[in-house]
């Protein structure tokens, strides 16, 4: 025997987002950029020793640290 799982939200709720949540989508990318850019403050401050540690080349290093904050 077969079953299937069917959603049961009205149609009109899958297909938009609610109007309501755009400001805590705001909110999430700007602490996730601020994060970004602290971490990679961080990692450009490491020494060669810290990065074998963590297992990152310099190269490595040199290509996280030049990628702008929303990237």
């Amino acid at each position: 025997m077969e079953r299937t799982l069917t959603t049961s939200k009205p149609a009109e709720f899958t297909s938009r987002r609610i109007p309501a949540a755009w400001p805590l989508r705001v909110i999430a990318s700007l602490l996730l950029w601020n994060q970004r850019a602290r971490t990679r403050r961080q990692l450009a401050q490491l020494d060669d020793r810290q990065l074998g540690d963590i297992g990152i080349s310099t190269a490595e290093r040199m290509e996280e640290v030049s990628k702008p904050f929303w990237r």
